[in-house]
């Protein structure tokens, strides 16, 4: 992962992170759902002020190499949700994910949580199958009134023990 690295998301960041997120579903998530669903889950790249207030609100981790943002993930730091966890196609499968989500977790442990939860998509239910989660159970998200299949997933945190001295 030569020359990357990772920080907190700016503000300045919300576009580039809206068309990283539209990228994803539309060529990485894409394998897996059809055009229809693709084109109802992101239509276009989020450019609203919600985006960037969800963005800002959670922790984001976000990825770059020089001025190029790769990917980001982001944590409700208060209810333990990922509510986002994407990268650019051509670097999926390079550990830029693994390495945000293990920067993520981190956070959640330091902060305490117990467990944390996510809807994921079939692509990312099969990252998150790797990173330890589980499914609770399989759901149906329409938008736009397209329906695609998803999972609610959780992964307890577990605390460490220390003995009495």
């Amino acid at each position: 992962m030569n020359g990357l690295t990772f920080r907190p998301c700016r503000v300045t960041d919300a576009p580039g992170l809206a068309k990283i997120y539209h990228r994803a579903v539309h060529e990485g998530a894409g394998r897996h759902y059809s055009a229809e669903q693709c084109n109802a889950w992101s239509p276009s790249p989020p450019m609203d002020e919600g985006w960037c207030r969800r963005l800002i609100e959670a922790q984001t981790i976000v990825a770059e190499r020089g001025d190029a943002l790769l990917g980001f993930m982001t944590l409700d730091i208060a209810t333990g949700w990922v509510d986002f966890a994407y990268v650019v196609p051509e670097v999926m499968g390079q550990g830029v994910a693994d390495t945000l989500y293990a920067m993520l977790e981190g956070r959640a442990r330091s902060a305490g949580l117990r467990d944390l939860e996510t809807e994921a998509s079939l692509l990312g239910e099969r990252f998150f199958r790797r990173q330890g989660w589980r499914v609770i159970t399989r759901t149906q998200i329409t938008r736009d009134g397209v329906t695609m299949p998803s999972a609610l997933m959780r992964k307890p945190l577990a605390r460490a023990r220390f003995a009495a001295a």
